[in-house]
């Protein structure tokens, strides 16, 4: 049994557009890799080498400022793809928030690979109109929302994005309860706030009793309509 037999995810990642003996040829170019947090898979403005399926956990994408400070662009999760195929440098460096595991691929490899495959080309291209949508989204929170706003639909995405693949109990439903990969202050950089704000918003939503905070990272929804509304 190969792989790709056992994985999570196939059927949500971009892999999922290949028959049985095409899966096989890709499976054959890639490798799975083990990350723990804070170990990067790569680096902004390094040569683009690399492009991955995330199996599981959660990654950054950051990049750097010319004072030498991080901004968190992006947050990657299981069945997401990462990296950048066809293209010489990677825009921004890609770190992992929890412990992850990700099929990796030479960039060259991949890229034949795709040549040679249009429904994973399309895969590809959905995917990439796909991040740009969320990327519109997410340009709107930040130029448009309140801080409370920001934060009410930053724990949404996450009780959205973070559903565990191959859960038997609800594959598919968001997340009553989970843990925030982020610290406050990763909370904080990801929605342009201090880390002051977060924490009033967090007590807030607290004290409304539409979520519950258990531990410094775990989060409970608690009314998701209400949640909802607070989001905008």
């Amino acid at each position: 049994m190969s792989a790709c037999d056992t994985c999570l995810v196939r059927n949500r990642a971009i892999c999922s557009s290949l028959d049985n003996e095409e899966i096989k040829a890709l499976n054959a170019i890639g490798r799975r890799r083990n990350l723990t947090p804070g170990e990067s898979l790569m680096w902004e403005g390094e040569d683009s080498v690399l492009v991955a399926n995330v199996i599981e956990g959660v990654l950054k994408l950051s990049t750097g400022t010319e004072d030498g400070r991080e901004q968190i662009v992006g947050v990657v999760y299981p069945s997401d793809f990462i990296g950048r195929p066809f293209g010489s440098t990677s825009g921004h460096g890609v770190t992992a928030l929890t412990d992850a595991r990700v099929c990796v691929f030479s960039r060259k490899d991949f890229d034949a690979f795709a040549r040679e495959h249009p429904s994973l080309e399309h895969k590809l291209l959905q995917r990439t109109l796909a991040e740009l949508d969320r990327t519109r989204k997410w340009m709107l929170l930040l130029g448009r929302k309140s801080a409370g706003e920001k934060v009410a639909s930053f724990l949404l995405e996450m009780s959205e994005r973070l559903v565990q693949p191959g859960c038997i109990d609800a594959p598919d439903l968001p997340l009553r309860r989970f843990a925030l990969p982020f610290s406050r202050q990763q909370v904080a950089d990801v929605l342009g706030l201090t880390i002051e704000t977060v924490s009033r918003q967090f007590t807030r939503l607290k004290a409304d009793g539409i979520i519950d905070l258990p531990s410094r990272r775990e989060v409970v929804i608690l009314d998701r309509a209400g949640l909802a509304a607070e989001a905008g």
